[in-house]
């Protein structure tokens, strides 16, 4: 994220960043003690993708918006591991859910166990991150509830996809927000919270968390169609070719409506192989599938996604207004716009 002496040139400002790294350290060491169930098969499946690695991102914001308050207190770290482990719950659900074949560099979890096994250890997860998140108080249930729902509720309209008289853009936005934005809201949330950050930034602070989780998920929209798998640790265009639907693909389709190339190229996207095909023919239609991926790379669609995920960014930077200056508005600003710049 950019923490360190290129961010922070004074002592105090460097200070902020080992208090940082401190509570991430705690973080880790909570994640590998709480991620085991006392079971010889759940301590495997459980632990296999905190293992394959990850940003850190939900644990990072709660500890930035802590040092609104009281700092790194035992409940912002226990809150923190709440937001880590709920998104790592819901991490084995999407991918069996998208059919996805990789994450995090490795291979996912129902290719490695099934369905079912990587369903229930998703669930496992969850109910941990419930019993984590009792020991906070019903302010912390509640907001974990709230969140959980919309969790939920981004996946069932991701999976349904927009009613006829809903604007596909319009529609993808608002899942976006449900299900990436929700939780890195609350993240951001729960560090004001548990720090006894003064109340009147919990509304600046959500605002922003669900702006930039929304920018994240744009940018990894473009990082999708990506032809470094050994940085995004995926192959070229895997959500395109599980049949999930990126702003790219949907701004594309609508430039397909008045330009002809556009749907040209949509069409050689959407090809599905047919099952009586050859080898050969199946191997040809890969291959017209990569150039076509290639080609979507290029095309003015990317470009408007990337402009998107800034605008996002901005209007979370934006939403920190309320915000004393200091090194926390000045760490989230620069968080807001290292979501923009990544490449994996």
């Amino acid at each position: 994220m950019g923490l360190g002496d290129r961010l922070f040139a004074t002592s105090e400002e460097r200070e902020f960043a080992r208090r940082i790294d401190d509570g991430l350290a705690l973080v880790e060491a909570g994640l590998l003690r709480e991620v085991a169930f006392g079971d010889d098969v759940a301590d495997v499946t459980g632990r296999y993708l905190l293992d394959a690695g990850g940003k850190r991102v939900r644990p990072m914001l709660a500890l930035l918006t802590a040092q609104l308050g009281d700092g790194n207190t035992d409940r912002v770290v226990t809150a923190a591991q709440v937001t880590e482990i709920t998104h790592l719950a819901s991490l084995y659900h999407d991918d069996v859910m998208d059919e996805a074949d990789l994450r995090r560099g490795v291979p996912s979890a129902h290719h490695v166990w099934g369905n079912s096994v990587a369903i229930l250890t998703g669930d496992l997860l969850f109910a941990r991150a419930s019993q984590l998140v009792a020991a906070l108080g019903e302010r912390a249930i509640r907001l974990q509830a709230d969140t959980f729902e919309r969790l939920v509720l981004g996946q069932l309209h991701e999976t349904v996809g927009p009613r006829p008289d809903e604007d596909p853009i319009e529609h993808y936005l608002g899942v976006l927000a449900d299900k990436t934005g929700s939780l890195i809201s609350a993240a951001a949330q729960m560090g004001v919270i548990f720090s006894n950050a003064p109340h009147e930034y919990e509304g600046a602070v959500r605002t922003f968390g669900e702006k930039v989780g929304v920018a994240f998920q744009l940018v990894d929209d473009v990082i999708d169609l990506s032809p470094q798998p050994e940085e995004t640790g995926k192959l070229a265009g895997t959500d395109l070719r599980a049949g999930v639907q990126t702003l790219p693909l949907l701004r594309l389709r609508r430039l397909a409506e008045t330009d002809a190339e556009s749907a040209a190229l949509l069409a050689r996207i959407e090809c599905d192989v047919d099952d009586s095909a050859s080898v050969a023919q199946a191997a040809e239609t890969a291959r017209d599938l990569d150039d076509a991926i290639a080609q979507l790379r290029e095309h003015e669609v990317t470009q408007a996604t990337l402009e998107e995920a800034r605008r996002w960014s901005r209007e979370a930077v934006e939403a920190l207004e309320p915000l004393p200056i200091g090194p926390v508005r000045k760490a989230l600003t620069r968080f807001a716009e290292s979501v923009v710049e990544r490449t994996s």
